[in-house]
């Protein structure tokens, strides 16, 4: 493996925290590396793919002159004597003689010889059949390549395969397009303190995560089942290894909660190490999400799985998924870096010493400026269900009102907005 997407095999004292940025890059590295084969799926089946090539249309669009309306195409000056009708999905003869028309629908093709188009609601028949009116001065057809012309990309590799580009797909004659499908992901809760039914009480909490993180992950593009969420395992180092085990027979990327530290019920790291996995990334310099990690298994087949290490904390857990899972599923989806755009501080953000600082911000509906967001704690909830993304604070730096700054912002679905 290159030396500069991995360090020792997980085992011993946690290594020096990686920088952020450079956290993104190398687990986004690894994922175009083992990205999926590409496929080549009918436009109807890869619903959820991602683009693998651009999309280009195989003829002109329209590929011939098109009518806006229903109405008759004439040539030459009114009256005009009625030689035939045109409708979609038939060839048009030519109009070869003025004071001529052809009866003409929505969509149809526009003849040769065509002066001009005169809407049905605007023309009169006159007692001896002859049509008269006054067409409209602009064009009432669409030209040959008004929307794109043949072999000029539409869209490029790496989007994702949504209703609106099958559509398009198909209006550009395409019958098959080429593809990386979703990845595979699955998630084991670690914890005997979690339950997952019922109130909080007696030393143990609401499992919050089990739940929540499928949501993430199909966000980011994977695929997770039901059954792929395992909630919770074991605090054994048997019971991580086992589940590790079986998680990895089926999913490209595991996500682990909780068990990232060196304690005495952490045993992810122990449990990576017997299953010869090696970090990509061992610990980021990001606040709060210290520490979290993302390591890389090579099977006997030749197939590459991730293991990403979240934190047991649920804000901590989000920042993760953001650092490291979202950069890892773009690449192997064959996406680019995940694009941080760029927003304006509407009150104080403070640094966090050497480490970069995520703080979850609210964007104005009204000017956009961000607004930092009260109950942000690394156990807390509240202020992420209000968010629209974090706020990236450099290492050694602090966001004052008015600085622009990066925006991490959450992942939405398909039609999803911000709020």
């Amino acid at each position: 493996m290159s030396t500069d997407t991995a360090v020792a095999p997980p085992s011993g004292p946690a290594t020096p925290p990686v920088d952020w940025n450079r956290a993104r890059a190398l687990v986004h590295s690894a994922g175009r590396a083992a990205a999926p084969p590409v496929r080549h799926l009918a436009p109807a089946d890869a619903d959820g793919c991602t683009l693998a090539a651009g999309l280009a249309p195989v003829t002109d669009l329209p590929a011939f002159p098109t009518s806006s309306v229903d109405g008759w195409a004439v040539r030459g000056p009114a009256p005009w004597r009625v030689v035939g009708r045109v409708l979609a999905g038939a060839p048009a003869p030519a109009l070869t003689t003025d004071g001529t028309t052809v009866e003409i629908a929505t969509g149809a093709m526009v003849p040769a010889g065509t002066a001009a188009i005169l809407r049905i609601e605007e023309s009169t028949r006159t007692a001896d059949g002859l049509v008269t009116g006054v067409p409209r001065p602009a064009p009432e057809w669409r030209l040959p390549g008004e929307e794109a012309r043949a072999g000029e990309e539409l869209v490029p590799a790496g989007t994702p395969v949504d209703p609106g580009v099958i559509g398009l797909a198909a209006s550009c004659g395409l019958d098959t397009l080429a593809v990386r499908r979703p990845p595979r992901a699955a998630l084991l809760v670690f914890g005997d303190e979690l339950l997952t039914a019922g109130p909080p009480g007696a030393g143990r909490v609401r499992d919050a995560l089990g739940p929540s993180v499928p949501g993430w992950l199909r966000r980011y593009g994977a695929a997770v089942a039901p059954a792929d969420v395992v909630v919770p395992v074991a605090d054994t180092r048997a019971a991580h290894v086992a589940a590790l085990r079986a998680a990895l027979d089926e999913a490209e990327l595991v996500c682990t909660t909780g068990g990232t530290m060196h304690g005495p019920v952490d045993h992810l790291h122990p449990a990576l190490a017997e299953l010869g996995a090696e970090y990509v990334v061992n610990t980021v310099a990001v606040r709060p999400g210290f520490p979290m990690l993302l390591a890389r298994l090579t099977r006997a087949d030749g197939a590459v799985r991730f293991v990403a290490g979240l934190p047991g904390n649920p804000q901590s857990a989000v920042v993760a998924l953001v650092s490291l899972v979202a950069p890892l599923l773009a690449g192997m989806q064959g996406r680019g870096l995940p694009h941080l755009p760029r927003v304006t501080l509407a009150a104080a953000v403070p640094g966090r010493g050497a480490y970069t600082h995520l703080a979850l911000v609210r964007l104005d509906g009204t000017d956009g400026r961000a607004h930092p967001v009260p109950h942000v704690g690394s156990s807390m909830l509240r202020g992420l269900a209000t968010a629209d993304g974090f706020a990236v604070i450099p290492p050694g730096d602090t966001g004052k009102p008015g600085d622009e700054v990066s925006l991490v912002p959450l992942p939405l679905l398909p039609g999803e907005r911000l709020r």
